[in-house]
């Protein structure tokens, strides 16, 4: 277990690979944690420094009173890579962990080499939508929303027939509701279109077309405000392609990866 202590707040982290690696950097989607990757990494090219961690509010990272505002969150991150001596990385965020991304790219262009914008966008969603999950999340818990954002994330058939299936769903249920608020709070608050805009560097859009958060015409619409960007579709796939469609989801990221130089 590795812990970095930034201060305010103390992320748990992990890192895998070679640490004298390129760096490649993964920020996870709302109510999960860093295990969401677990399925794709052995199938990226050897030679990487893999950083994975759990956003505050989440997994076993501090988990301070909601709400929290996006900028908190990028500099999180920011602080993390610090800490970590990462420079040019590439930056692999999905839905929330998106939204990091763009911010922590306009941040901090000496830390970002290159984005993977994964099942997320520049606005997701509107506000009074996260302030009804806040009010459900507070008067139920995240078990409140458990089904409904199953639904979301995952295509039927995954549903049905994936026996860890009950897995995504308890670590959901078992997110903080202070962590889940405060993070949707910061996703209600966040319209990126104007910064995301002016962004240039290599990126990678990936969007799931069975995804019921993040269609993929939003993807696409994000992705598209950087100019040179390149957009996938990853047919059958959900929210989480990384977990429903890993070998197509590590194909595009290692295939990128490639393409820019990074291995």
């Amino acid at each position: 277990m590795q812990m970095a202590d930034l201060g305010d707040i103390s992320l748990h982290y992990r890192e895998d690979g070679d640490r004298h690696g390129a760096p490649v950097v993964f920020a996870n989607s709302l109510g999960t944690d860093l295990r969401l990757w677990d399925r794709i990494l052995p199938l990226l090219p050897e030679g990487l420094r893999i950083i994975r961690y759990d956003k505050r509010g989440h997994g076993l990272s501090d988990c301070p009173p909601a709400p929290y505002r996006m900028g908190a969150l990028v500099r999180d991150a920011e602080r993390l890579l610090d800490l970590l001596e990462v420079r040019d990385c590439v930056f692999v965020g999905l839905s929330i962990g998106g939204m990091i991304a763009q911010g922590l790219a306009v941040k901090r262009f000496d830390q970002v080499r290159a984005l993977v914008l994964s099942n997320t966008a520049a606005k997701i969603g509107q506000p009074e939508m996260w302030q009804d999950r806040i009010d459900a999340v507070r008067a139920g818990g995240t078990k409140a929303l458990a089904e409904s954002v199953m639904e979301r994330w995952f295509p039927k058939s995954f549903r049905d027939t994936a026996p860890d299936f009950c897995g995504w769903r308890n670590m959901l249920s078992h997110t903080p509701a202070e962590g889940y608020m405060g993070c949707s709070a910061a996703i209600a608050g966040t319209d990126f279109y104007t910064p995301t805009s002016g962004l240039r560097l290599p990126t990678l859009g990936i969007a799931g077309s069975e995804d019921r958060a993040t269609p993929p015409d939003l993807v696409r619409e994000t992705v598209a405000l950087i100019h040179g960007s390149r957009f996938e579709l990853i047919r059958g796939a959900g929210h989480l392609p990384c977990v429903d469609r890993p070998e197509d989801y590590a194909a595009l990221l290692g295939g990128f990866l490639k393409d820019i130089g990074h291995v």
